[in-house]
């Protein structure tokens, strides 16, 4: 077996997505790439002003610090970030040579420069992005890549050349098992809000399903209450979606 099949092989056994991202992060790492930022929105929007959704509905993987992501995604560095704009346009990978050239030309916003100065305070400044081909207009997930503090673009473009293709296959397989994976983030059901939602799906109303669970009818709608709240929804139709969209539907406990 190849080492490019054996790497693709552990991500695809992967039974978590915790599991998966503790594989990928050690893939990554051995061709210099230490420092990750993999995200992921079902809630895309390009003619929305919340344009990625509510940032508690993403699928939002890295290895930086708590104190970086929260200063990033609470300040809205995310919606000005260029290699985040060039990602939600563009399909493939792009150096970040690109944004320094863009800095060059003095083709970029004062918002741009801020986060590009907020990188800089982190020492992310180096790196390649992989935007990930949508499955649907409102998808769309992407991954940074982040050079070692001290490498030089040049260097990461080096790595790029030889391992380019190795790299976007590996990238690409993990996004799209993520995909296949349970994800809750901060929208957490309990089994029973799951396995009422279950039935719900299935076209049972909330009198079958209080019989089939041996439950009161009024403890089933409890639980339906529940689930909206935890997913931050109105309908239990919408938490129905919701749910199937993060994969916590039908999900076989360990």
């Amino acid at each position: 077996m190849s080492k490019t099949i054996a790497k693709l092989y552990e991500l695809t056994n992967a039974k978590t997505v915790e599991e998966l991202w503790d594989v990928h992060t050690k893939q990554m790492s051995a061709y210099g790439f230490k420092r990750l930022i993999y995200a992921f929105t079902r809630y895309y929007s390009a003619s929305s002003a919340i344009a990625l959704g509510d940032p508690q509905d993403w699928v939002l993987l890295t290895n930086m610090s708590s104190e970086y992501v929260d200063k990033f995604v609470e300040d809205g560095h995310y919606f000005h970030g260029p290699m985040i704009r060039w990602a939600l346009k563009n399909d493939g990978a792009c150096s970040w040579r690109w944004m320094k050239e863009m800095i060059g030309s003095e083709m970029v916003s004062i918002k741009e420069r801020e986060v590009i100065e907020f990188n800089r305070s982190y020492g992310i400044s180096t790196g390649y992005t992989v935007s990930f081909r949508s499955v649907s207009q409102r998808s769309k997930g992407a991954i940074a890549l982040i050079g070692d503090v001290g490498m030089s673009q040049h260097e990461v473009d080096e790595i790029w050349a030889e391992h380019g293709d190795e790299l976007m296959a590996l990238n690409n397989v993990m996004h799209l098992k993520i995909l296949a994976l349970p994800y809750s983030g901060s929208r957490r059901l309990t089994s029973r809000q799951r396995e009422v939602l279950q039935w719900v799906g299935d076209g049972k109303t909330t009198q079958d399903i209080a019989v089939l669970l041996g439950l009161t009818a009024a403890t089933i709608e409890k639980h339906l209450r529940l689930a909206r709240e935890s997913l931050d929804v109105e309908t239990t139709a919408q938490a129905v979606l919701k749910a199937a969209f993060y994969n916590q539907m039908f999900v076989l406990d360990s």
